[in-house]
């Protein structure tokens, strides 16, 4: 149930991660105070609270069109201080809660601090110390030589952010352990799995005669599709017929494991979410041993398509997952788990079946996107009132 008298929420962010779906929620409450990104308004929200970082955007345009992925990712940190300057020129706007992503919530904080305003780190990701340290592992172990392509100096920003924020939103479980085990407090945390777009993605109404795993995702080390790709192998050798198939742009640190494997699966660029949505319908199984991960948003969309889920915890399947329910939990670093928990529901259709209608019901009902920000309103409104009774 919805806690009486929202609070107005300010949302912002140098990119648009999953902003645009959160403040869209907010908004059909009459919540939002406002959406700050470089994106578009692809969610539509009202105009009187869509700001858009047209100098940042444009400074990184023709890097999205032109050039490769690592440049990309160094050209929006180089340009950084330009949304920054952007945010702190921007006319505040009332608001109870300030709502920034890791990372990016430094100058928002900075301004919530004048105002009394609650302050909320939302993470896409682990522990920061967690984060390079998982990342850093596969690059040392796949790719030697590779380095994490963020700067340490955002790393830094996350941490301090961390200690400064009154709540740190964390969209699984496996994020909230990382941020007790690197010693922040329980009560900070706040789980809140997100939501599915169940105007798009439907459940799938025949299973495929012909096994077909999917995946989402950068194709990178990050997300564990090296191991992904040897437990490919060895169900092949007993499924001839099986297909992988790999959605998503490929990433500098999988360079020399890419040629090896790039004629034995699938692989497409880019799919626009209504074409994701008919694919994800033709699969056996969402497959997806991430190595690091806030909660791939991907992996609930695949729920929501009623496919069972196989993925490690470090995806933050376990927040929704249970293991022989919905799908299987595996140890990502194990490729002949994987390989056994994709035969398994290859060769049993029944359980394919039963585990992809749980993973709907999971994954979908009571978990759209309203659901995921009716969830942090009432937790908000909660904190705020705890916060005015000391």
């Amino acid at each position: 149930m919805i806690a009486p008298r929202q609070p107005k929420v300010l949302l912002a962010t140098a990119d648009g991660w999953y902003l645009p779906q959160t403040a869209r929620a907010l908004a059909a409450r009459d919540a939002l105070a406002g959406l700050w990104i470089s994106n578009k308004n692809s969610t539509r929200v009202p105009a009187e609270t869509y700001r858009r970082c047209w100098p940042f955007h444009a400074a990184m345009k023709p890097f999205f069109h032109c050039a490769p992925q690592i440049w990309r990712e160094k050209a929006f940190y180089a340009f950084f201080p330009i949304w920054k300057a952007w945010f702190q020129a921007q006319p505040w706007p009332e608001c109870q809660v300030v709502h920034a992503i890791m990372g990016f919530a430094t100058e928002p904080f900075d301004r919530a601090e004048k105002t009394g305003a609650l302050k909320v780190v939302d993470c896409p990701n682990s522990h920061p110390t967690s984060y390079h340290g998982f990342w850093q592992r596969e690059c040392d172990l796949w790719c030697p030589g590779e380095r994490v392509p963020i700067p340490r100096r955002m790393f830094a920003r996350m941490n301090r952010e961390l200690e400064r924020a009154d709540v740190i939103l964390c969209p699984s479980r496996f994020v909230r352990d990382s941020m007790l085990a690197n010693g922040l407090p329980a009560e900070k945390c706040f789980v809140n799995p997100f939501g599915a777009d169940v105007s798009i993605f439907r459940p799938r109404e025949i299973i495929p005669a012909n096994p077909r795993f999917i995946a989402v995702g950068t194709i990178c080390l990050r997300k564990g599709h090296q191991y992904l790709f040897r437990a490919f192998e060895l169900v092949k050798q007993q499924l001839p017929g099986a297909e992988l198939v790999c959605v998503g742009d490929l990433k500098t640190d999988f360079r020399k494991e890419w040629p090896r494997w790039r004629d034995t699966v699938t692989h497409i660029h880019h799919l626009p979410h209504p074409e994701l949505a008919k694919l994800l319908q033709s699969c056996t199984a969402f497959v997806f041993p991430s190595q690091e991960e806030g909660f791939a948003r991907a992996l609930v969309e695949g729920m929501a398509a009623g496919l069972p889920i196989i993925a490690s915890p470090e995806s933050g399947a376990t927040t929704l997952v249970e293991d022989g329910v919905e799908g299987f939990i595996v140890r990502g670093r194990d490729p002949e788990q994987i390989a056994d928990a994709m035969l398994r529901v290859a060769q049993d259709r029944e359980l394919c079946q039963r585990m992809g209608e749980a993973a709907h019901r999971k994954g979908a009902i009571r978990n759209t996107w309203q659901d995921y920000g009716d969830r942090l309103l009432a937790e908000y409104a909660d904190r705020l009132q705890r916060q005015t009774s000391r």
